[in-house]
């Protein structure tokens, strides 16, 4: 067999191991306190009322902004400066990416305490 097709199939095969044991143990621990007679209310403990995705789409959101405002700016500076634009265009991505990640974050911090 080519190992061109092995070394895909060996890493999927083993994130699909991991994900059935996570789930098996999961389902056979919490079929064996309902068993016992536990509450199953124990289930929902730590988990939050609100919605995930408003998170993540909040985050997406500012992290595509910053990536738009970097590429926006690293065009200004290459057209109007002598700076070489291999360095400017990852440079300005990454660091108004970065902006955008901390703004979605203290954003999403602040959603979350309403």
């Amino acid at each position: 067999m080519d190992e061109e097709i092995l070394i895909p199939l060996s890493f999927f095969a083993a994130i699909f191991g991991i994900v059935y044991l996570y789930f098996s143990t999961r389902n056979k621990e919490r079929l064996a306190l309902i068993e016992k007679g536990a509450d199953a209310s124990i289930f929902n403990i730590g988990k939050r009322t609100g919605s995930s995705w408003k998170v993540i789409v909040l985050n997406l959101a500012f992290l595509l902004m910053g990536i738009g405002i970097g590429v926006f700016i690293a065009t200004i500076i290459d057209t109007y400066t002598v700076l070489d634009d291999d360095a400017v265009y990852p440079a300005m991505i990454f660091l108004m990416a970065g902006v955008g990640l901390y703004v979605g974050f203290t954003q999403t911090k602040k959603a979350l305490e309403d």
